[in-house]
């Protein structure tokens, strides 16, 4: 396959890399121990025999990531559900616009719903700050990840989203593959989802026509997930706690991959995915704004909306929503048994911290309540 040279650095490897990175990877040690987590019911030796056969990324994902993301959610979740993934076309590319809540499986879990609906996987955005190694890197690649290359002076910035952008259109247009990025740079850490306008207007460099018929070829799909319990949330309340304090946050070294594992492997309860309604059904409220700035603000609000329309709210989230604000409003939707359940669950969250954990209480609770917050603000 021939590709323009600007996205060398970036893209995913070609279908005649992949074995040659799973031999690398299955060298690997540690390899060994995540398959027989994963899988202790297998041979771990029977797995690598017959990735060691796989020359595809089509054929690693359906043959290796599907069952990996499905054995991850039984032995961590009590259950996916989704909703909308009916209405999408297979054969038809998409680029998938997710509220960001877990590293790895936010679009791990979108691939093997598109599996089941019957379309091909997508193409999955992975952060430069997480190619710590080769393994890493191997492993992200051959999941036909491409680069977010993050960092960088104000022109790097911006080389770098024309070669983003330009990617992105050219996956989707030329390649007629579907792609999936967060609807931000980084996780959201306060459970309030938002769409920045940077990402739309890094969407919008590589587009030659009007702007709704710039954004029309994309074919954007905006994704809400929604998990029962975030398996990362002692994680993010330290992070918060120590911006609520002002002071500058700075991560611990392997951070991002503790973050990882912890996502993976810690419980999540029931966990939603929704296709929201397509940016295609709705970009045309921004024909009465005036210049690309309020046009972008337009959309992006836009999207938050019907991704807060199509949040599966839990009886945690109302539980949250009323002790944050000492009110029942909200009793009805939980009974005291789930009230008692998550009471425990918050101390058990919040006993890594020592001497007063009140801001630590706040910030937990506003995780888990802001969905309602956001769903109540659409749908009042």
């Amino acid at each position: 396959m021939q590709i323009r040279e600007e996205f060398e650095d970036i893209r995913p490897y070609f279908d005649k890399e992949i074995n040659p990175a799973l031999q690398r990877i299955t060298a690997v040690p540690e390899f060994g121990k995540i398959l027989e987590f994963l899988f202790p019911e297998k041979k771990k030796e029977d797995i690598i025999n017959n990735l060691l056969n796989v020359n595809t990324a089509i054929d690693f994902q359906k043959q290796f990531m599907h069952p990996l993301v499905y054995s991850i959610v039984d032995k961590t979740s009590k259950g996916l559900t989704t909703s909308g993934f009916e209405h999408l076309k297979p054969g038809t590319p998409y680029l998938f616009v997710g509220n960001h809540r877990d590293i790895v499986l936010d679009s791990a879990i979108l691939q093997v719903i598109l599996v089941d609906f019957g379309h091909e996987t997508s193409e999955i955005t992975f952060g430069s700050n997480l190619m710590t190694n080769q393994f890493i890197i191997d492993l992200g690649k051959v999941n036909r990840m491409f680069k977010v290359n993050r960092g960088g002076n104000r022109m790097e910035l911006f080389r770098n989203s024309q070669i983003l952008s330009a990617y992105i259109r050219y996956t989707l247009t030329h390649k007629k593959t579907s792609a999936w990025i967060a609807q931000r740079s980084g996780r959201t850490k306060d459970g309030s989802d938002k769409t920045e306008t940077g990402l739309l207007k890094m969407f919008n460099i590589s587009g030659t026509k009007d702007f709704i018929s710039s954004f029309s070829e994309l074919n954007i799909v905006p994704l809400s997930i929604s998990y029962e319990y975030e398996p990362c949330c002692a994680i993010k309340v330290k992070e918060m706690t120590s911006v609520a304090r002002g002071i500058p946050y700075q991560k611990e070294p392997n951070e991002d991959l503790v973050s990882i594992i912890t996502g993976i492997t810690r419980p999540k309860g029931r966990i939603h995915l929704a296709a929201c309604t397509p940016v295609n059904q709705m970009i045309h409220e921004t024909e009465e704004c005036h210049g690309t700035n309020e046009k972008i603000n337009r959309l992006a609000a836009l999207m938050d909306t019907t991704i807060y329309r199509n949040y599966k709210l839990w009886p945690n989230n109302y539980i949250a929503f009323d002790l944050l604000n000492k009110s029942q409003k909200y009793s009805h939707m939980y009974s005291q048994e789930e009230m008692e359940k998550f009471a425990a669950y918050t101390n058990q969250e919040l006993s890594i911290f020592s001497g007063d954990t009140s801001l630590q209480r706040e910030l937990l609770l506003k995780i888990y309540a802001n969905p309602v917050i956001n769903s109540l603000a659409v749908n009042s």
